[in-house]
C-alpha cells in the first residue's frame, strides 16, 4: 500500500520560497507518476506539477511554470516541490499524489494521496 507524507509547508512572505517534500513508501515506484495538487476552501483541487519516477520527466501548470520546480530523489523515495517567487494566490493546502502510468493533470486519476501541508503566503 502506497503511503505519502507531505512536509515543509508554512507561512512565508510574498516573493519568498518554500520547499515541500513528499516521502513515499509502501512499494517500489518505478512506473509511477507523483503529482502535486493544491486546494483552497470553496475551490476545486488544482493540478500544480508532476514528475515521472523513472526518467524524471516533468509537467507544470501554467500558473506555476517558471516559479516552481519539481524533482525527486529516488534513493530517498522523496519528491520535492521547490516554490519560488511565491504569491498570495499560491496559498493553499498542498497534496502529493501517486498513480501508475504517465503524467496526467486530473486528480481523480491518482490513486494515493497524502494528508496535505498548508502553505500560506502573506502580502
Amino acid at each position: 500500500q502506497v503511503r505519502l507524507v507531505e512536509s515543509g509547508g508554512g507561512l512565508v512572505q510574498a516573493g519568498g520560497s518554500l520547499r515541500l517534500s513528499c516521502a513515499a513508501s509502501g512499494r517500489t515506484f518505478s512506473g509511477y507518476t507523483i503529482g502535486w495538487f493544491r486546494q483552497t476552501p470553496g475551490k476545486e483541487r488544482e493540478f500544480v506539477a508532476a514528475i515521472r519516477w523513472i526518467g524524471g520527466s516533468t509537467y507544470y501548470s501554467d500558473s506555476v511554470k517558471g516559479r516552481f520546480i519539481i524533482s525527486r530523489d529516488t534513493a530517498k523515495n522523496t519528491v520535492f516541490l521547490q516554490m519560488n517567487s511565491l504569491r498570495p494566490e499560491d496559498t493553499a493546502v498542498y497534496y502529493c499524489a501517486a498513480r501508475i502510468g504517465i503524467i496526467v493533470t486530473r486528480g481523480n486519476d491518482y490513486d494515493s494521496w497524502g494528508q496535505g501541508t498548508q502553505v500560506t503566503v502573506s502580502s
